[in-house]
């Protein structure tokens, strides 16, 4: 088990997700930005591999406007090394690396129109993964999408979408469930039909009004995963209080958490900790886990299986 936290690390001083108006847009804007932000990342995974924190999720906006027509920058010959340089970072720390892009990205839309752009912006991401040389087991998460008035359709859809994806995208490509529409039960359902790994949100799974026992979901889900996919991931937050359901935490519950980590024994899973102050939660969340013999946080050693 790896624990981690998406995309900004509030602390550092630096930002991995520069960006700029789209009017201002020019080539030579859009790579110094690009370089500034691989500047960044480095930073990033150096302090999180000496915090024990060896699961990141890299920002969408590492390159602004990748898959808009504007970009013309050959982004990907001219800063190879640095992306190169970064992977060989994260490597080299052992760390298990995700993207996540933004809720637009929709592959099971009726809207032909935004399914290229979401390819398009999918096929961004798996290049920067490629170029990074990371493994197959740095996964790209999306939802399922959208309901249109036909939930088992639409469900149905993404399974067809997902089969005329590009190849370095499929194998890629990880779906989890979410708070409103479609549920771990819609998402193992896809999985057999098109075999796709399912990442198991734990909040969202509650937001279903889901509150027992989760050890034989999370063998479903281990299932899901073959050996070049990695050990499986999963996501962790909690309900923020006095907001709306599915407001994410603003800090870690350390009793919910620990709570999480007992009723998931003994499943094996990176952990993603999707509250808002970032890697301050993260901290606190690998103290805890510190007991716990699945959690990985001194030098590399092989996963357990």
């Amino acid at each position: 088990m790896k624990i981690g936290y998406p995309c900004i690390n509030r602390g550092i001083g630096c930002s991995a997700n520069r960006t700029f108006r789209l009017a201002s847009y020019s080539d030579e804007r859009l790579l110094s930005t690009v370089r500034g932000n691989l500047e960044c990342l480095e930073r990033i995974l150096s302090f999180n591999r000496a915090s024990g924190l060896l699961f990141f999720r890299i920002t969408s906006d590492l390159v602004p406007f990748a898959s808009h027509p504007v970009c013309r920058a050959d982004w990907q010959a001219e800063l190879r090394p640095l992306f190169a340089r970064a992977g060989e970072l994260a490597r080299r720390g052992d760390d298990r690396i995700s993207m996540h892009p933004d809720q637009f990205v929709v592959i099971n839309s009726p809207d032909r129109g935004l399914v290229e752009r979401s390819v398009g912006e999918l096929s961004y991401h798996a290049t920067v993964l490629d170029l990074m040389g990371l493994d197959d087991t740095a996964k790209i998460q999306i939802h399922v999408g959208g309901v249109y008035g036909d939930r088992e359709g639409s469900r149905n859809q993404f399974s067809r979408a997902y089969g005329d994806l590009p190849e370095p995208v499929i194998r890629r490509l990880v779906v989890e469930n979410d708070d409103r529409r479609f549920t771990i039960r819609d998402c193992l359902e896809i999985h057999r039909e098109t075999g796709i790994p399912v990442v198991y949100d734990h909040f969202h799974h509650r937001c279903h009004g889901n509150t027992g026992e989760i050890r034989g979901i999370l063998e479903e889900v281990a299932g899901t995963w073959a050996a070049r996919d990695g050990i499986p991931m999963a996501d962790y937050s909690s309900q923020e209080p006095g907001r709306r359901t599915g407001t994410h935490a603003t800090a870690l519950d350390p009793d919910d958490f620990r709570q999480f980590l007992s009723a998931s024994t003994p499943h094996d899973m990176d952990v993603m900790l999707e509250i808002k102050d970032k890697e301050r939660s993260a901290l606190a969340a690998a103290v805890i886990a510190r007991s716990d013999p699945r959690f990985i946080h001194g030098p590399p050693r092989s996963p357990k299986t």
